[in-house]
């Protein structure tokens, strides 16, 4: 059983009523961004919005807020599980719920707590393993702690020294402890900006990931600019996620690409045709004459489809990630070879649908629809540049067999795969 969470349950509704997003903002008193931040469960609602909303569709409140007890229900059967408990109690999760509703409540707490703290610790093994700038930082840390205390050597083991020697080893030490705690103390803010906030820009794609994000991915001053390059730069300039300059050349490079899609496909285009066919990529790619890659990132832009992208160049490096809950991309190191993201890399043209679920907590199932294209027109004895695009659409689990993928090799549960790279730190079963 799943927990249902009240902004999901406002996506159903809208949809089952044939609204749009912007029709149903309207008719709530709020933005459609703010309300496409609560029907990805990103925001809390109650009170007169969730009644104004309720009225909009037309149901009572209680239809978009029950399931807590489900919720609660399904919590007591995930720790069940995790505890590999077996026999009858297994499913006796409603009986505990209903008898001892306060001691369930410790439990499932409880439940969520350790969840959220693996996460922690999967997330903080992955960069102490892959990330470039905490690996510099220790080196020089050990560096210098190795240099002061060679130097603090050579002085208590040496009685003949030169006053002239023992003063310059002196110097020595006190400019390389400054180094030390200079390099601890950037080490230590760090660490504490990535404790205040999940968002904090660690490198420059991140930095880029930043400022897609806060645009919720969808750039209206693109999509019907007559001089793109223009509305491009002055996004770029009043972006103050984008630090440096790196970050500027890729977020440059993102948007020429959402310009040139845009001019091709616009989102308003796009929108009528799957009003009138669905959100198949495949047909609408033929229906609208388009290359399956823009299609896949045209189709990503969508607030309503709640969707998630994933782009790599030949290299294998990721370029470009558009986050869905349930599957991690990760930022150091890596990613899982089997995706189908990488399936269809060095074969431009060929298009690749397959269910997959990320193994870990939750495993989430996702519709993935991977293509590669070829970036570049072709030249003489140059091979020719590519990428590959892979959309994930979220779709109900069990419907279908599933390959199982992981993140990355070191929080991978999965046993026996013949793509690992490297040990796992997970236990079986977590």
């Amino acid at each position: 059983m799943r927990e249902g969470l009240t902004g999901s349950r406002i996506r159903e509704r809208r949809v089952m009523a044939g609204l749009k997003q912007a029709e149903l903002a309207q008719q709530s008193g709020i933005s459609a961004s703010y309300l496409n931040l609560i029907e990805h469960n990103r925001r809390r609602i109650g009170g007169k919005l969730l009644l104004n909303i309720a009225h909009a569709l037309g149901v009572e409140p209680q239809a978009l807020t029950e399931g807590a007890e489900a919720a609660l229900i399904a919590t007591l059967r995930e720790a069940a599980e995790d505890a590999v408990l077996t026999g009858p109690e297994s499913d006796r999760a409603d009986e505990f719920a209903g008898r001892f509703p306060g001691w369930a409540k410790v439990l499932a707490n409880s439940q969520r707590r350790i969840a959220a703290l693996e996460q922690t610790v999967e997330a903080l093994s992955d960069r102490l393993a892959h990330d470039p700038q905490l690996a510099t930082s220790m080196h020089e840390l050990l560096s210098t702690a190795a240099a002061i205390r060679s130097t603090a050597a050579i002085l208590a083991e040496t009685d003949s020294l030169q006053a002239e020697w023992r003063d310059r080893f002196h110097a020595n030490i006190h400019q390389d402890s400054r180094r030390l705690s200079d390099s601890a103390q950037a080490l230590v803010t760090y660490f504490d900006n990535a404790a205040e906030t999940r968002e904090v820009a660690h490198s420059p794609q991140a930095e880029v990931e930043s400022f897609l994000a806060a645009h919720d991915y969808r750039f209206d001053p693109l999509e019907e600019a007559r001089a793109p390059q223009a509305a491009i730069a002055a996004l770029v300039e009043q972006a103050d996620t984008l630090k440096t300059k790196a970050a500027r050349h890729i977020a440059t490079g993102v948007l020429q690409q959402i310009a040139r899609d845009a001019a091709a496909l616009p989102l308003a285009r796009l929108e009528r045709a799957t009003g009138e066919m669905g959100h198949d990529p495949a047909e609408l790619a033929q229906a609208l004459d388009q290359p399956m890659g823009r299609v896949l990132r045209r189709l990503a832009s969508l607030p309503d489809l709640g969707a998630g992208l994933v782009v790599c160049d030949r290299s294998g490096s990721v370029t470009f990630a558009k986050s869905i809950e349930g599957f991690t991309v990760p930022r150091f190191g890596a990613c899982c070879p089997l995706w189908p993201l990488f399936a269809v890399q060095g074969q431009p043209g060929l298009v690749m649908k397959s269910r997959v679920m990320q193994m870990g907590r939750g495993q989430a199932e996702f519709e993935a629809i991977a293509t590669c294209e070829v970036q570049a027109a072709a030249a003489y004895n140059t091979p020719p540049l590519s990428q590959s695009v892979m959309l994930l659409l979220p779709v109900p689990s069990g419907a279908a067999p599933a390959q199982p993928v992981g993140a990355t090799c070191r929080i991978c549960p999965v046993e026996g795969c013949r793509a690992r790279r490297e040990p796992s730190i997970l236990r079986e079963g977590i």
